[in-house]
């Protein structure tokens, strides 16, 4: 089990189906979807993400928002996805909140988040220490189902395994997904290619391996 198959499966049959992709990024996902024949919309904050995804996925939709402001009515999209988005998001109780706002009743909100473990977790940490935000995200899904806003139908952890040919590899990959960071690669390239070559895994080709669990969530709102 991956996280797309999770996330294909958990909205399937996906042709047809209207599909929010919060946070999308440069529209990776969102090329997954519209290719299984899903009618997608993007938000993402990122000026350049949104270019990006405009060009990767002409078919689909894409805006500037915030997930904890979604600029949608209510009940408009069949399913939505947070795709190592929420722990991105400064207050991501709202963010859960809206996205059970624009879904029909019966919709479901898949949610894959890495956890603050895994070997990638420990590459990336001298670069970006994300083990509060991680937290925060976590809390914040736990705290919805608790109050009920939302039933759980699956909770799963799998685990991203990538491989990447060097350091400067690992570290383009890093930065496409934030480009700030490129000041902190900059600034602490020692220490961060200490981090990077302790904590990959050698492979059999040469190439260099991490893993990144994920821990997944399937939800779908509670009726108020």
């Amino acid at each position: 089990m991956d996280a797309w198959t999770l996330i294909r499966d958990s909205f399937a049959p996906l042709p047809g189906k209207r599909i929010l992709d919060i946070g999308c990024g440069p529209g990776a996902l969102a090329r997954r979807l519209v290719d299984a024949g899903a009618a997608v919309t993007g938000i993402d904050p990122g000026g350049a993400a949104l270019a990006r995804a405009r060009e990767t996925v002409p078919e689909a939709h894409f805006e500037s928002a915030t997930g904890e402001a979604l600029p949608f009515p209510d009940a408009g999209f069949d399913g939505a996805v947070m795709l190592n988005a929420l722990h991105h998001v400064p207050d991501p109780a709202p963010a859960l909140a809206e996205a059970a706002r624009v879904l029909v009743p019966g919709g479901r909100l898949v949610v894959v988040e890495p956890l603050a473990e895994g070997s990638f977790f420990d590459a990336l940490r001298p670069i970006e220490d994300e083990t509060a935000v991680r937290a925060a995200a976590q809390a914040a899904i736990a705290d919805a189902l608790a109050r009920r806003a939302y039933a759980c139908h699956r909770d799963v952890t799998v685990e991203r395994r990538e491989h990447f040919d060097s350091l400067d590899a690992f570290l383009a990959r890093v930065s496409a997904v934030d480009p700030a960071r490129a000041a902190t690669i900059r600034d602490r390239r020692p220490v961060i290619a200490e981090a990077f070559h302790k904590a990959a895994a050698r492979e059999a080709d040469g190439r260099f391996g991490l893993v990144q669990p994920l821990r997944i969530h399937v939800l779908e709102p509670e009726a108020a």
